[in-house]
């Protein structure tokens, strides 16, 4: 049984009853010809074994490597109704917020099976997701197995970097851009806030939830010890030393020590397989291994 895009978001909540509803896999085809919008969908059906039924892949599926000689149907957010059926789709898997609506509007009229996977920044929402996926594409058993593992890692590295932080938990902020010289940072209910929080730390940005502007004056009350930054390039981009000396960060704690931690976008904020390790890995650059 496919799960259809139909004007709702199915959340974390009703994973576990849309996985157990589903046909046996004695009863489904395993599909092939399937488009994967969004990094983590890619990660999970490469993690699962299942990448020579992988057709295309948009812009953010960059990983693993070999998926980048995959065509390119468009970042998530902008796609083209042309540029997903050009490839001929059976199905597609998509993460929540892909668009633009017109788009998605062609594709379902196009009677191609498409599902939507939403995100929930938890342990159990990457294990739900994973066990989604790994039924729609007919690997339950795989799926299982993987969100059990990934679960297990994931619940040590978390309990092993809330010890390290101890009763000094570091405040981080994280900035998704500094475009003329504005800092648009991560609020409450983002992957930002959830990954800052699982590597024992606390998000610096209070008081609004999603990606927004902050004044100087917010962000020099914020007062974070830590700038935590994606690690791309393109007009988005800022080096260190250019962060550092905006005025509001200069006068942060992070910007007078130079603070910035800087991560793969995907591996950081992704939500897929690796979560265990980019949890980690932030864990030990702000605390030390």
């Amino acid at each position: 049984m496919m799960c259809c895009r139909s004007g709702f978001t199915l959340r974390a909540s009703i994973f576990a009853l849309f996985v157990a509803t589903a046909l046996p896999v004695s009863a489904q085809e395993k599909p092939d010809g399937i488009v994967a919008i969004g990094g983590s969908i890619t990660e999970i059906i490469y993690a699962l074994g299942a990448s020579d039924r992988l057709i295309a892949r948009d812009t953010t599926s960059n990983y693993p490597a070999e998926a980048q000689a995959l065509p390119d149907v468009g970042y998530m957010r902008a796609l083209s109704p042309e540029g997903v059926l050009s490839v001929d789709p059976k199905m597609i898997i998509s993460e929540d917020g892909a668009g633009p609506l017109e788009t998605i509007n062609v594709l379902e009229a196009a009677n191609i099976p498409f599902m939507t996977v939403p995100d929930d920044y938890t342990a159990e929402g990457i294990t739900s997701k994973i066990n989604v996926v790994g039924q729609a594409i007919g690997e339950p058993e795989k799926a299982a197995q993987l969100a059990a593992d990934l679960k297990t890692q994931l619940d040590a590295v978390v309990q092993t970097a809330q010890q390290k932080a101890g009763q000094a938990p570091k405040k981080v902020l994280f900035v998704l851009s500094t475009q003329g010289g504005r800092i648009m940072a991560s609020g409450q209910n983002t992957a930002a806030s959830a990954m800052i929080e699982m590597a024992g730390a606390q998000n610096a940005a209070t008081g609004f939830e999603g990606y927004k502007p902050m004044t100087d004056e917010a962000v020099i009350s914020a007062a974070p010890d830590v700038i935590l930054m994606m690690d791309r390039g393109g007009d988005h981009n800022s080096t260190v030393a250019e962060l550092v000396a905006l005025p509001a960060v200069a006068l942060t704690p992070a910007g007078q020590k130079s603070a910035v931690i800087r991560m793969d976008g995907l591996y950081l904020l992704g939500f897929g397989p690796r979560t265990a390790d980019a949890v980690s890995d932030l864990s030990a650059a702000l605390y030390g291994s």
